[in-house]
């Protein structure tokens, strides 16, 4: 999974006009409009890759001793597969030799890489390039197990859009702002007629 996304990260690097990147799920919808969150993250001084210390069996519990000395307990992290990052830290985490091979030998069976890996990386070497936040906003509060929660057709309503997109409070190059999850998931399939009947008045498409 993990040797998939640094691929992916890869191929857009390529394209020198490319100075942000997204990884999204195929159940992920934008929660307003693309000139909003274009603005939004050109202007945003740091990524956005979220990562926390979680005692128990699937936060610390998945750390293996064999990545010492280069990779400390105290230094494991967890966090969301869904990231986005500048393209300087995007450079970094395709060039990375030396963390990455750890993980491919190390985060193996119930260690899932893609949720501790680049987590972990980017609070070692580049703390500072980072919010510790997603911008995808992910329901765990109705989910089974591993899984979040996911909203079917009839779920979608100008109410839940509109409380999606001001749902909590974080810090934006430095400021409070309500404006903190730029995409939402589990969308199902079915979703997709309603969803496109609200977009142009809840999320100004057009």
């Amino acid at each position: 999974m993990v040797e998939a996304e640094r691929r992916l990260l890869a191929n857009a690097v390529l394209d020198v006009r490319n100075q942000r990147f997204i990884l999204l799920s195929e159940s992920c919808i934008p929660l307003y409009n693309f000139s909003t969150i274009y603005t939004y993250l050109m202007n945003s001084k740091k990524s956005h890759i979220e990562a926390y210390d979680l005692a128990g069996p699937v936060g610390r519990g998945r750390y293996s001793h064999h990545m010492l000395p280069h990779v400390k307990l105290s230094q494991w992290r967890k966090g969301s597969q869904w990231f986005e990052m500048d393209r300087s830290l995007a450079v970094e985490v395709v060039s990375d030799q030396h963390y990455f091979p750890l993980f491919q030998r190390f985060c193996v069976k119930s260690c899932y890489g893609d949720e501790h890996y680049l987590p972990t990386f980017v609070s070692i070497k580049y703390w500072w390039k980072n919010t510790n936040r997603s911008i995808t906003w992910v329901d765990w509060s109705k989910g089974t197990g591993p899984h979040p929660g996911y909203f079917q057709r009839p779920h979608i309503s100008p109410q839940l859009l509109k409380n999606l997109r001001n749902n909590r409070t974080c810090q934006y190059n430095g400021e409070t702002t309500t404006t903190c999850s730029l995409f939402a998931r589990k969308f199902l399939p079915g979703t997709l007629t309603r969803l496109l009947r609200f977009a142009p008045s809840v999320m100004k498409f057009n």
